[in-house]
């Protein structure tokens, strides 16, 4: 069978491997499609810090079960399903209080150790969730990233009711906006510099899609919200200007949830932060809650997934898929590599 490998920064080959053979606890999964996401792209360009070379990429994906362990009783052959990628200790403080998401050790498949993008990849069954039999694979690669969105709405707590502000309307950030309404928000904001980005957005029934290049995001928040301003603003573009915006406008006593992550250090205005009692709280993966979560919110039309995706490129493609985001920066959402057809 074919592997991916990342070789280097920017080069990409193929190697022909044999095909795995489940162990005891493990299923054998027909890849079908995987989802390439920022942190992908950091690694192709070599800028992500904790990712050595070689690495097979592959975390965003979904496929087939066409082989179970000899212990495996709970799922069956022929069923689609997709996989959480996290490598955890399962001894350290937060894996001993179920926050293994946070692990002291914490590896990710794709980036610290092997990722999925292969043919056929063995996998231990605690981390596969099953799909509906109606989610196509396509869906299924993106259910991780909507599992991150619906981590970072559960850092908030009950969002039911509450005026929300995302800023950055990239994939992260449309699918923590559309996660805020799916779990009940009233009103959602996303902001961006890109008209495209928030064209999608409206396509995916935000309620108020703001181009801060255009309008001042005070101005934008009061005229929306009213003078009680937004009960949580989401920075998901991760830099100096979105969490300086998000400390300058957020109402006295409410609640900043950082998602993205910041490339260098930070340089912003903790005075104001702690002046204006405001909770900062940040959001890191998800756990299988999160999926489940994720799964019922698209099952439940609450959620749109396809709008998101930009373009399709097959398993051999790989490198021409890296090709396509750089030239096409401001209009890609995500990318999919069907690995069969």
């Amino acid at each position: 069978m074919l592997q991916q490998v990342m070789i280097a920064p920017g080069k990409i080959e193929f190697r022909d491997i044999d095909k795995p053979v489940p162990k005891g606890n493990e299923v054998l999964i027909k890849v079908m499609s995987i989802g390439i996401c920022g942190s992908d792209i950091h690694v192709y360009h070599g800028k992500h810090p904790f990712t050595k070379y070689p690495v097979t990429q592959g975390h965003e994906v979904s496929g087939q079960i066409v082989e179970l362990g000899k212990n495996v009783n709970n799922l069956f052959v022929g069923q689609k399903v997709t996989v959480q990628p996290q490598v955890v200790c399962g001894k350290c403080y937060p894996c001993r209080h179920g926050k293994y998401n946070v692990c002291e050790e914490l590896k990710v498949m794709g980036f610290q150790t092997k990722g999925l993008a292969s043919e056929y990849f063995a996998v231990d069954v605690a981390k596969v969730t099953p799909l509906p039999d109606d989610m196509d694979f396509d869906e299924g690669a993106m259910i991780e990233p909507l599992a991150v969105a619906v981590h970072a709405i559960r850092q908030f707590g009950d969002i039911t009711g509450k005026k929300v502000v995302v800023l950055g309307a990239g994939p992260i950030g449309n699918l923590v906006a559309q996660t805020a309404k799916g779990m009940g928000a009233s009103k959602v904001m996303i902001t961006d510099l890109s008209d495209i980005r928030l064209s999608i957005a409206k396509e995916c029934n935000i309620d108020y899609c703001i181009n801060t290049r255009n309008f001042d995001l005070g101005d934008a928040i009061a005229e929306k919200f009213g003078p009680d301003k937004a009960d949580v603003i989401y920075d998901c573009a991760g830099n100096d200007i979105s969490m300086g915006q998000a400390i300058k406008y957020a109402r006295k006593g409410s609640v900043i949830v950082l998602v993205a992550v910041f490339s260098k250090l930070a340089n912003v205005d903790l005075a104001v932060l702690n002046d204006h009692e405001l909770d900062l709280k940040t959001s890191m993966m998800y756990r299988n809650e999160d999926y489940i979560k994720a799964i019922r919110l698209v099952s439940g039309g609450k959620v749109l997934l396809k709008p998101l995706i930009t373009q399709r490129f097959p398993f051999k493609d790989y490198q021409k898929a890296y090709e396509y985001i750089d030239a096409n920066t401001e209009k890609t959402m995500k990318v999919i590599i069907r690995v069969h057809e």
